[in-house]
């Protein structure tokens, strides 16, 4: 069984090459996900608004054209809402129904938060542990030309 050391310098450059590219990757995935968490729950919180309402035949609201700029909105009738689905995808859903799938497709990717946020701990740790393997070799080179 042949076993390869590596040197310090080798472990260097995997934790900069690999280990902190694939943090910044989680990370820029993580707030791509949080953001469209955070856009589906204002969708939720505006349908809470809407079937909390004793008529259902005219809403007034504000929407974020981008850039967080809001405009003045008014619907005339609000049982079919159209949810972008995806992909610049727009389906039509009644409220109820609306309601359902933004209730799923924030619990999914609430998931695939965890499962990304867990990957960046693991990544975050493995970074740790190679420094302090690169901290202890260096320690013990030193301790060694001491003597």
């Amino acid at each position: 069984m042949v076993t390869q050391r590596m040197s310090t310098e080798d472990v260097e450059a995997f934790v900069h090459e690999h280990l902190k590219e694939d943090l910044r990757m989680y990370e820029t995935q993580l707030k791509l996900i949080n953001a469209e968490i955070m856009e589906y729950v204002q969708l939720k919180n505006m349908i809470e608004t809407i079937l909390g309402q004793e008529r259902r035949e005219e809403f007034k609201t504000q929407v974020n054209i981008g850039g967080n700029m809001f405009m003045k909105a008014r619907a005339d009738s609000v049982e079919h809402i159209l949810v972008d689905v995806g992909l610049k995808v727009y389906v039509e859903f009644t409220i109820e129904e609306a309601s359902r799938y933004v209730d799923v497709k924030i619990k999914v990717l609430t998931k695939q938060a965890d499962t990304i946020r867990d990957k960046s701990i693991e990544t975050r740790a493995n970074i740790k542990l190679a420094l302090l393997v690169i901290g202890d070799s260096q320690r013990l080179h030193t301790m060694q030309d001491n003597r």
